[in-house]
């Protein structure tokens, strides 16, 4: 711990402190937590963003969309709208926000929806889609209003919530002992290669209570996509010269992801989230100038792609240089991926068989 996190210390116990307060207040009915009758499966964190979350929500979309009716519901963050929107063609990440824009290109036969407010955003999918099967609720860990029968928490490998702090010390939005309220837990972002004793001693630190299951990601990237096009490129490029930009929380798997394309990598890092001006492209563009080899690109994240889209500046400034985003999903860990995905599946399939299962926690059923 630095010295500024030492004198904010305090602050984040008293932040600490009215999370848990509010959170008795659900635990003891003082505040309502609404149950639903379909399986409603959240994927949220404890942290402030870069867990990894959205390759999770994909991974389940994946895992489910052939067999169920799915929808997903975001709070749509940094969006300029507000209220209950669902995704269409005409839709940009100022409407509906990057993540959800993101559900939406990739995934043409789900539905996409946000709404700040998500009991209203379930009522009104519910209404609008009576043959919605599932709802994957992103990042609503601590929205409690609305009690999901299946909860997955996310950690970064690299910045595990029980080595951390409330804000504004650290970057929990509450106490860690807040991971009592999940169902399964996902160590993120982790090496492609985990040794047992690095696993055993990340089990000790978590300490998984009975009724849950810990699992062990990592990220696998895809081929570089074109932004031009959004096509793939069928072959693994290799480039003298690399220019990263990202607006995203954690971008140090991506960097060390790039310096196996390269001899030469250098990075643009921007806020989470950015929304991109025309003096954020023209920087990016005088980086890559600054470049001289012949052998050189840009690479972006997936994410920042979707912040990229329809933006007038971008056709004008950067669009004849050859930029490409990297797709990513994740993989388990040991062949967990089977653990995993029955146990997603089991929960799914006892709701659907018995709605009023759906109601209840998963670890009831466990």
């Amino acid at each position: 711990m630095n010295l500024i996190q030492l004198i904010l210390l305090p602050f984040s116990l008293i932040y600490g402190l009215i999370a848990s307060l509010r959170n008795k207040f659900f635990d003891w009915n003082l505040l309502p937590s609404e149950t639903y009758d379909i399986p409603i499966i959240s994927v949220g964190n404890l942290s402030c963003g870069g867990t990894g979350k959205t390759p999770h929500v994909e991974y389940l979309i994946r895992l489910l969309r052939n067999d169920f009716k799915l929808a997903t519901l975001s709070r749509g963050y940094k969006r300029t709208t507000s209220g209950f929107l669902l995704c269409n063609n005409e839709s940009t990440y100022k409407d509906i926000g990057d993540e959800p824009l993101q559900y939406c290109k990739k995934f043409k036969d789900i539905q996409v929806s946000v709404d700040e407010n998500r009991r209203n955003g379930i009522r009104l999918l519910k209404k609008h889609f009576p043959e919605i099967q599932i709802i994957l609720l992103d990042d609503a860990f601590q929205h409690r209003y609305v009690k999901p029968g299946l909860q997955l928490l996310t950690t970064d490998f690299h910045n595990l919530y029980m080595e951390d702090y409330p804000l504004p010390s650290g970057t929990l939005r509450e106490f860690c002992c807040g991971a009592k309220r999940a169902d399964i837990i996902i160590v993120t972002k982790c090496p492609r290669v985990l040794s047992p004793i690095t696993k055993r001693r990340i089990t000790n630190l978590i300490k998984p209570r009975s009724y849950q299951q810990l699992f062990f990601s990592f990220i696998h990237y895809g081929n570089l996509v074109s932004l031009s096009d959004h096509k793939p490129v069928k072959e693994k490029l290799k480039f003298s010269s690399i220019l990263m930009f990202a607006g995203i929380a954690n971008s140090y798997p991506l960097l060390e992801h790039l310096k196996n394309m390269c001899n030469d990598l250098s990075a643009l890092e921007f806020a989470d989230h950015h929304s991109y001006n025309r003096k954020d492209l023209e920087r990016i563009k005088e980086e890559f100038d600054k470049i001289f080899t012949k052998s050189k690109a840009i690479i972006t994240t997936e994410k920042d792609a979707m912040r990229l889209d329809r933006i007038p500046e971008y056709s004008g400034i950067l669009q004849s240089l050859p930029i490409y985003y990297v797709p990513i999903e994740i993989k388990f860990h040991n062949g967990d991926s089977v653990i995993f995905d029955d146990s997603i599946k089991k929960y799914v399939g006892e709701s659907q068989r018995s709605p009023q299962l759906s109601k209840k926690s998963f670890r009831s059923k466990a």
